[in-house]
């Protein structure tokens, strides 16, 4: 059985630097798989055997040009960009080039030596990064595009032109390294939210612990302002807790025994004890860190075509240089140096670091952001695949509705509300029933008297004495037995039945009290979703368990289609029909629902569903709202728009650059901004999606 392996990679200016460092690991024998995120910098192996393994992988990313550390090992401490070995060599040949300038005008004799020197030094990472990656079986890389240029304009006198070139493409690489550090640093500040220690309750004392070494059971205690440190449920106290930094609701919830709180949720003003459910490696922010890791290294189909492309379009380029330089002069009596100047510009503007970074930095941004916004996607493709969506199925419980049943209703025969309401819930609160529970919700602080003798009615209701009055909760029709109606009440009840909701009566030494009417409501964003999913063009389908009457009342409030009384099967099959012609997106959250999502192109889950449905979906929704899956579909769009934009940036700034170059308009120093300088506008364009929120 294989071992895995998880080392850190530090030194990647760009994602095909992971593509190098992929090649040269697969290649060592005892390497069954290879993985490295670019984001995260995280080399994940499968390896015979990881003690010895590990020596051997840590040699060959090194002798590319590159670090490795532990995963474990402390993380460095922050740095400014002058602190890094590339922002001191751009300082450092930035300062040689500045030299040589000067000496341009006050001794030319001497400026050449040192405009190479300043290009040599600049150089000298690049081209033994360039000549590693030949021996580790990458002979085509960005590296040796830029030393083939800067050497070749040093022969032909061009030693100004050869500084300023590589000047600059360690001046873009040093701005991608430092637009990758901050899209890292968004995601990973979540782990921050988490406190370090933990009030640990150990008898009769509490003593402070690391929160690393809580264990499922420990009763913690968090005091007003304090952050709770692992996941778990209120076992005493009760407060309001700020979960805005992991479903990002910005109003407190107030929460009580048997609640539960979340890790890095803060408790607002009050003293409560929580038994942890989690431990710290996984509590609900290290699963979604773990998600957005996951996703990020999971590539796109566009990242993988763009992969596939530059192992062709690399060699394609060095080939159209050389014939550029050569063929000309050879064939046609060209001046040689002039032509391959020429050939070097093309070398340059060919470099295919934006290309390569189009799509990863815009996949990486948008999962970012999403995951900022509670919305979990589970890979570069699911991404992408969620943009394609024209068709929405919705389970409606726990999912389109709150999952319980509220009293909507309350028609009073001759009663108060108040009497009607404690003689109801008094016999309810003998029965762990939903819709006695919801009675009892409606009841509130009503004092409610104490019930004996309590019976259940064969499914008709349930009866109790309650202050020696024999008090009945049962369904209209059994009510109906027991004291008839008027045919206006009666009318009553069928309006409200027809409303898909159920309706008790409430009797009272058969004296009918008046009628309770409960229905699981739908979310308060459901309505204002389906309204947003019609602006995107997405059709929507409810898809239920529940009977026809109660699914079509919520279906028409919608504005959706509705299938109901439905089976887990019957859900797959109705799938299955709906795939037919259009890309269809399911979104649940019961056990029943894991066929359904696994069968729709993107299955998406509410983040309170079961772990089975979580599982099974391809992307989670934190909150919990309607509103995320339209929320979810425009960002996957601007993403892959962004995307667009990206390779828009990056093949336009190459095609009017070649033209210019052969017709002798262009420079090697702007030829190398062809490159440098759309990777700066792909990169800072890919950013702009972390800012990214969905109206």
């Amino acid at each position: 059985m294989a071992d895995s392996l998880v080392l850190k990679v530090d030194g990647m200016d760009c994602p095909s630097c992971a593509s190098k460092v992929e090649g040269a690991v697969c290649a060592l024998q005892g390497v069954e798989g290879a993985t490295l995120n670019y984001s995260s910098q995280k080399l994940k192996l499968e390896v015979d055997n990881a003690a010895e393994m590990e020596a051997k992988v840590t040699r060959a990313v090194e002798k590319l040009g590159y670090r490795v550390i532990s995963e474990e090992s402390a993380p460095p401490a922050p740095q400014g960009w002058w602190q890094t070995r590339k922002g001191q060599l751009v300082i450092a040949s930035g300062a040689l080039l500045a030299i040589a300038t000067v000496l341009a005008v006050v001794l030319p004799q001497a400026a050449f030596y040192v405009f190479s020197a300043a290009a040599l030094l600049a150089l000298a990472p690049l081209a033994k990064k360039a000549f590693m990656g030949a021996l580790a079986g990458q002979p085509f890389t960005i590296e040796t595009l830029v030393t083939i240029a800067v050497i070749g304009a040093i022969f032909i006198d061009q030693a100004a032109e050869a500084a300023v070139v590589v000047f600059l493409f360690l001046i873009g690489e040093l701005l991608e390294m430092v637009a990758a550090t901050k899209a890292r640093k968004s995601v990973e500040a979540l782990a921050d939210l988490v406190p370090k220690t933990a009030l640990l309750v150990d008898g009769d004392k509490v003593r402070e612990v690391p929160a690393s070494a809580l264990e499922i059971g420990d009763i913690v205690e968090v005091q007003p302002g304090g952050y709770v440190p692992a996941d778990g449920e209120i076992v005493a106290g009760e407060s309001a807790f700020n979960e805005s930094s992991i479903t990002g609701e910005s109003v407190p919830r107030h929460k009580g025994v048997g609640d539960t709180v979340y890790a890095g949720a803060t408790n607002a003003d009050g003293l409560v004890r929580v038994r942890t459910t989690a431990t710290a490696d996984n509590n609900v922010i290290a699963r979604i860190l773990q998600m957005v890791e996951d996703a990020e290294a999971s590539k796109s189909p566009t990242a993988r075509f763009i992969d596939n492309f530059s192992v062709y379009y690399t060699p394609g380029v060095i080939v159209l240089a050389a014939l550029v330089a050569f063929v000309p002069p050879l064939l046609f009596g060209g001046d040689l140096v002039a032509w391959i100047y020429k050939g070097l510009a093309v070398l340059l503007i060919g470099c295919p670091c934006a290309l390569v970074l189009s799509t990863p930095a815009a996949v990486t941004s948008g999962i970012s952001s999403g995951a900022r916004q509670g919305l979990l996607m589970k890979g570069g493709a699911v991404l992408e695949a969620v943009g394609k969506i024209t068709r929405v199925a919705f389970d409606k419980t726990g999912t389109l509705t709150e999952g319980t049943p509220q009293v909507t209703d309350i028609v009073l025969f001759d009663t108060d509300e108040a009497h009607l309401l404690q003689m109801a819930g008094a016999v309810e609160a003998t029965s762990s029933h939903p819709l006695g529970q919801a009675i009892l919700a409606r009841a509130g602080d009503l004092d409610i008297p104490a019930a004996t003798e309590a019976q259940a009615l064969q499914g008709r209701g349930v009866q109790a004495l309650v202050g020696g009055k024999t008090v009945v909760v049962a369904s209209p029709r059994y009510g109906n037995s027991i004291a008839p109606l008027s045919e206006d009440r009666q009318a009553t009840i069928a309006a409200l039945e027809s409303e898909g909701k159920t309706v008790v009566m409430v009797l009272e030494d058969s004296r009918p009290l008046g009628l309770l009417a409960m229905r699981d409501e739908l979310r308060p964003d459901a309505v204002e979703a389906m309204q947003r999913l019609k602006r995107l063009g997405v059709g929507a389908t409810m898809l239920t368990g529940d009977n026809a009457r109660t699914a079509n009342a919520l279906a028409q409030k919608l504005g959706i289609e509705v299938q109901a009384e439905l089976m887990p099967a019957d859900k797959l099959q109705a799938i299955s029909r709906l795939r037919q012609g259009t890309t269809i997106g399911m979104v649940g959250d019961g056990i029943n629902d894991a066929p359904a999502l696994a069968a729709a192109d993107v299955g998406i889950a509410m983040g309170g569903g079961t772990d089975v449905a979580i599982e099974t979906a391809d992307a989670v929704l934190l909150h919990e709202k309607v509103m995320d899956v339209p929320a979810l579909i425009a960002l996957s769009r601007e993403t892959m728009k962004n995307i667009r934009q990206n390779i828009t940036i990056a093949l336009g700034l190459k095609g009017i650059f070649l033209i210019t170059t052969l017709f002798g308009v262009t420079t090697l120093w702007m030829a190398i901004f062809a490159d440098t300088g759309a990777t700066v506008l792909v990169t800072m364009n890919a950013l702009r999606l972390l800012r990214y929120r969905a109206e």
